[in-house]
């Protein structure tokens, strides 16, 4: 019998000119960020109780009728049997999610949802889990995720022990658009934090990675699901398990046409038909990580009933070929908070910045910022990963760049901007960008182009802070624009793109995920945009939602074109452009 694993339980229950340095410079509040507040601690205890007391049960959406191999039918029922306990401290990215709603009836129990799933922090507002443990739930409004324990959150005579643990609301949720719940396909989803955890992230593979899925690789699955067949109890403490990896001949061998080859990967040996001799995931491990190498290859999804039945192996998402689909959810960081990019804007005449929120294909009415005035440079950025969009701006008396970055408060220390100087004297820098992750470390890197035309990667440690300068390669000088923010090519790297100065063609620069001049696969180019075509270009990301990172374009007159983003390396590499509208040749930078 074939299970979505998601479940419930009964009983859950760099010193040359032109360095980067870090010095302050002064603070400023602005008033347009919004403080991202969760809930209550009483709140998140009130859902945890729900969670924890709901008899077991598949998510209503897992409940269609299948089967687990040629001519046999069951119900979709998501899950670590075997394997050993561990702590957090070996894994410390490691997640409980809790689902608890009442149905808008607190006295009556019979109408609440509550059910457990696993997850790993891959940023520090950001949760990847099984999008069967997502999708059909409100959980902002009903979800708490528990990080930073071995053990299990558990009610202790009305007062829940999270056991040193600390507990999160949710500020909003993701899963693959392409989801299917009645085969259990596409099964990746992103929970979104209001504020950062201190749980430190585990990296996500990368498109293409092949030698994490060689059959007879060892991975680890990590979770408190079921311990047992026996009974539907979760477990106490955090587990693992080492699962060898099969092949796909044998997954399809065993679930026929519910495997789905290219989507899915199964790992174990098969199972005994008992506990015995039986390593497996379970109930209650749904969402959480199989992990090669260091780094998250897939997510617990499907298995069947009760774990253990003969022959049977435990499936997983295969994370290399949704990466690039999670990727911009990890890094989706903008102004207004939700899953569209944003724009900033100022106004060359009176110096007031302005932020356009994007509305997938259109854009709100601007918001003021104030004067922006003495500087002649702004690029957005997320750079200490807090989920909070950041700005870098370069001031124009003497070229300094500087770092501006919202504070949340914290106790009676009201939320403020600083002004952090990252940079002294980038005056005649030719561009400046901040693309995201470039060198693999799942940290934002910051770039830009010397006067002598030699590009420059400074790796990003998180923190608004950059280790030493690298040099990725020369002749830079030749382009007259370079931009990027997130991933254009959908491979889950961060790119660059780059006008020539004198033919007006367009170059994609796919990031390896390398630092050096290894960071770069060699350039394709992808158009011929003439500065009398365009006049300026803008990347902030996913403006439209999709997943994939587009490009803003304004021509002379001020008309300014969105570009959506296909995924093509090619030609193709933009979609049909869009108008957004006219007069935005008042502005004079762009973020």
């Amino acid at each position: 019998m074939r299970i979505a694993l998601p479940v419930v339980a009964a009983t859950l229950a760099a010193a040359v000119a032109g360095a980067l340095v870090t010095t302050s410079a002064g603070a400023a509040t602005v008033s347009q960020t919004t403080v991202r507040s969760g809930p209550s601690a009483a709140e998140l205890h009130e859902r945890l109780a729900i969670a924890g007391q709901s008899s077991p049960k598949t998510p209503s959406s897992l409940s269609a009728s299948t089967g687990s191999g040629s001519g046999s039918t069951a119900t979709i029922d998501p899950k670590i049997i075997g394997g050993s306990a561990t702590t957090i401290t070996k894994a410390p990215w490691m997640a409980q999610l809790w689902y608890g709603d009442d149905g808008g009836t607190p006295d009556d129990p019979g109408d609440d949802v509550g059910f457990f799933c696993g997850g790993a922090v891959v940023a520090p507002t950001k949760i990847l889990t099984a999008a069967h443990c997502v999708k059909g739930y409100n959980w902002k409004a009903h979800g708490v995720v528990v990080t930073g324990t071995t053990q299990l959150a558990v009610d202790s005579d009305g007062n829940w022990d999270l056991h040193g643990g600390a507990e999160s609301g949710v500020w909003r949720q993701w899963n693959h658009p392409s989801y299917n719940a009645a085969k259990i396909d596409n099964d990746v989803a992103v929970l979104t934090l209001p504020n950062p955890v201190k749980a430190t992230p585990i990296p996500m593979t990368t498109a293409g990675d092949t030698a994490s899925y060689k059959t007879g690789t060892v991975g680890k699955v990590y979770g408190w699901g079921r311990t047992t067949s026996a009974n539907e109890d979760i477990s106490q403490v955090l587990k693992t398990a080492d699962l060898p990896i099969q092949s796909d001949t044998t997954c399809a061998n065993t679930y026929g046409s519910y495997f789905v080859k290219g989507h899915m990967v199964c790992a174990g040996k098969p199972a005994t038909g008992s506990d015995t001799g039986t390593t497996s995931a379970c109930n209650g491990d749904s969402g959480g990580p199989l992990v090669v190498g260091g780094k998250i290859v897939g997510t617990v999804s499907w298995g069947v009933v009760d774990c253990v039945e003969k022959g049977a192996y435990s499936v997983f998402t295969k994370l290399t070929t949704y990466v690039s689909a999670a990727y911009p959810r990890v890094d989706d960081t903008n102004i207004s908070g939700d899953q569209y990019a944003d724009l900033f804007v100022r106004n060359a005449s009176t110096k007031t910045g302005y932020e356009l929120d994007s509305k997938g294909t259109t854009l709100a009415a601007r918001e003021s910022w104030g004067s922006f005035n003495g500087y002649n440079l702004v690029v957005q950025t997320d750079l200490d990963r807090d989920g909070y969009q950041d700005f870098i701006r370069r001031r124009t008396s003497d070229g300094d760049l500087f770092w501006w970055h919202f504070v949340p408060p914290s106790g009676t220390t009201a939320a403020k901007w600083v002004n952090t100087l990252i940079g002294d004297n980038w005056k005649t820098r030719l561009a400046i960008v901040a693309p995201g992750d470039v060198t693999g470390d799942k940290l934002p890197d910051l770039l830009s182009v010397d006067s002598g035309g030699a590009l420059w990667i400074y790796p990003g440690k998180g923190n608004g802070k950059f280790a030493a300068r690298v040099k990725a390669g020369t002749g830079w000088n030749q382009y007259n624009i370079v931009r990027g923010h997130g991933d254009f090519s959908n491979d889950g790297r961060a790119d660059l793109v780059a006008r020539n100065k004198s033919t007006g063609a367009i170059y994609l620069y796919k990031g390896t995920g390398k630092a050096g001049t290894g960071a770069f696969s060699a350039r394709v180019k992808v158009g011929t945009w003439s500065n009398s075509t365009y006049n300026v270009f803008a990347t902030v990301g996913d403006v439209n939602g999709d997943g994939k990172a587009d490009l803003l374009a304004r021509t002379p007159s001020g008309r300014l074109y969105l570009y959506k983003g296909t995924g093509k390396a090619t030609t193709e590499i933009f979609a049909t452009r869009v108008s957004l509208g006219t007069g935005f040749n008042q502005y004079d930078i762009f973020g």
